[in-house]
């Protein structure tokens, strides 16, 4: 017969074992995303629906505030690197100028990143001029229509594999998009739906096609080789959605068009 004391001290035991488990994985990942003594996190500019300016000057948003809580429970500084383009940010880890990034997942940048979990799902959109014969996302696929999309962005690559007939023009940059589209009358820009949507807004003449083209997972990636990264991540990840805080800093920030992504 086991004895209450004996059940007591085994449970201490297994809990102690739990702890001490979590506490190396947690240190494990701070070594890997704090190599330079801070965490260097990539900020996407270019997606409206991530991260912005605000009256400061200083860059605010969803991603933003999520890089500063994981900084914060590994006991690191934290320094915000913002660029103008997801490319941008990809090369940005890939060459090791920034420990972890806020991208989409895509099979293409999963050559060189480890994504956590997606934390958010946002919408991909066609923009067109309010006299176009373009009803539905899937007229967009023919010969002779021009499509514009941000360089190297997640609608970028999903685009360059699935698309047949239409041709695709880069722009610089995302938020670009859509004054090049009309620059450069081309017949289709392609993105974010909010940045369409408040584009169409700003410029007139303009709609958004009903539905939407693709799903995108934003998530947050590290160098293919930071393993420890990636599993401390993804939990803090799934953590942020269950406790409600990727679902309020979307309200706080006053985002719309996007949606916290499932547990996985």
């Amino acid at each position: 017969m086991i004895c209450a004391s004996g059940i007591a001290i085994g449970l201490a035991a297994g809990l102690g074992a739990c702890a001490s488990g979590a506490g190396t994985r947690q240190r494990d990942a701070a070594a890997e995303l704090g190599g330079t003594g801070k965490m260097r996190a990539a900020i996407n500019l270019g997606n409206p629906i991530l991260a912005g300016r605000g009256p400061d000057g200083q860059v605010k948003g969803v991603s933003v505030d999520l890089a500063r809580e994981a900084a914060r429970r590994l006991g690191l500084p934290i320094e915000l690197v913002p660029f103008n383009s997801a490319g941008n940010v990809v090369e940005a880890v890939r060459t090791g100028q920034v420990d972890v990034a806020f991208v989409a997942i895509d099979p293409v940048r999963g050559k060189d990143l480890a994504y956590t979990a997606p934390y958010v799902i946002i919408e991909g959109a066609y923009l067109v001029r309010n006299d176009s014969p373009l009803q539905r996302n899937e007229d967009v696929d023919r010969a002779g229509t021009r499509v514009v999309v941000g360089k190297g962005s997640a609608y970028d690559l999903y685009l360059t594999r699935e698309v047949r007939a239409a041709t695709l023009v880069r722009a610089p940059t995302s938020p670009a998009v859509t004054d090049m589209f009309l620059a450069q009358r081309l017949d289709v820009a392609a993105g974010v739906r909010q940045q369409l949507e408040a584009d169409a807004k700003r410029v007139g003449g303009v709609r958004v096609l009903p539905g939407r083209f693709m799903v995108i997972e934003q998530a947050m990636g590290v160098p293919k080789a930071h393993a420890a990264a990636q599993a401390w991540l993804t939990a803090y990840i799934e953590e942020m959605k269950a406790s409600g805080f990727v679902a309020d800093a979307l309200r706080r920030h006053g985002i719309e068009g996007a949606g916290v992504a499932p547990p996985r």
